[in-house]
């Protein structure tokens, strides 16, 4: 009988062959056009929570005609770790053959990969809805995904000032240090959510908060704003009004944002009916809906996070590894 053979990789291996570039950006970006135009199998998301231990687990998967593999991810997050020095997510990825359904690879990325095309999708969700000369952001929040979302922005927009908002002002202090230093912009604390948004051209919200952080009323013409931490129907960024509000309303899965990303809040508080239909980003990245249509709209992206996007920055991934020679196989 033929041995079958696998790859491990470890997180160190990953980040040194997967990082957060162009190639991973348009990867995802890739995975969003296939998502509007072949037919991918993609379920519902799996999430187990865990209430007394602010923590819940999450798995995604999909199915993209055309490709070798399809993986499946398990995704823990443990809110309450940082207190403890560990960090609030982890998890792996595991590559399976679209042929045989043998594993390929185990991508031991410790949540590694899913930072990468959470803040790819956002990079992505810019490039099609903010100004094409937008030079000025503002990050709500300071964990590892604020940092990358930013880093994200500066690779398909011409950012040249940002700020950041976060609780804890010590590490919005502490990322806005690291931030400048790496990216060569200046990147300064605003202490008031308001005076971050004012004059910024993109807004990221990157955060598990239960109430709103960012309100309607701050919102200035022709921002773009991209609401990324609500992944779950308790978690609530952006006042709902901001949806019924913008000239451009674009979900990274409609039917997963009707359930549990900001158009759930907006559906609830009773502003927008459960069927209306509002455009995609696959469908817009692919040509099938219009984009921003003018320097004045105010365009909002929810991004709920999707299995399209962990199997095409897995496969990204097994690819990079042969490339290079990268990890341990395995025979069994």
């Amino acid at each position: 009988m033929t041995k079958m053979k696998m790859k491990i990789l470890t997180e160190a291996e990953l980040r040194r062959i997967v990082p957060l570039d162009i190639e991973a950006i348009a990867c995802v970006e890739d995975a969003f056009h296939a998502l509007a135009t072949k037919a991918v199998v993609m379920p519902p998301i799996l999430r187990l929570d865990m209430p007394e231990q602010r923590a819940e687990v999450d798995v995604k998967t999909a199915y993209v005609p055309g490709l070798d593999g399809f993986a499946i991810k398990i995704s823990p997050g443990f809110f309450d770790n940082p207190k403890i020095g560990l960090p609030s997510t982890n998890g792996l990825m595991v590559l399976f053959s679209t042929r045989t359904g043998l594993v390929q690879a185990v991508l031991l990325d410790n949540g590694y990969l899913t930072d990468v095309r959470t803040a790819a999708a956002g990079a992505v969700a810019a490039r099609y809805l903010s100004r094409p000369d937008a030079g000025v952001a503002a990050i709500f929040g300071a964990g590892m995904q604020g940092k990358l979302q930013l880093e994200a922005l500066s690779l398909v927009r011409p950012i040249r000032e940002a700020r950041i908002w976060a609780r804890d002002l010590a590490k919005a202090e502490a990322a806005a240090a690291d931030l400048t230093l790496k990216l060569g912009f200046p990147v300064r604390v605003e202490t008031d959510g308001r005076s971050a948004v004012d004059g910024a051209n993109i807004v990221v919200t990157t955060t598990p908060s239960e109430t709103p952080i960012l309100q309607a009323e701050w919102l200035q013409p022709g921002q773009h704003v991209t609401a990324m931490g609500s992944d779950a129907e308790h978690k609530n960024e952006i006042a709902p009004a901001i949806i019924t509000g913008a000239g451009l309303y674009v979900a990274d899965s409609l039917r997963q944002t009707r359930r549990l990303g900001e158009l759930h809040h907006a559906i609830e508080a009773g502003l927008v009916t459960e069927g209306t239909l509002f455009p995609e980003l696959g469908e817009i990245i692919a040509g099938r809906k219009p984009g921003r249509t003018g320097p004045e709209q105010i365009t909002v992206a929810d991004l709920t996070g999707t299995g399209i996007q962990d199997t095409a920055i897995a496969t990204l991934a097994a690819a990079r590894a042969a490339a290079t020679d990268a990890g341990t196989t395995f025979e069994s």
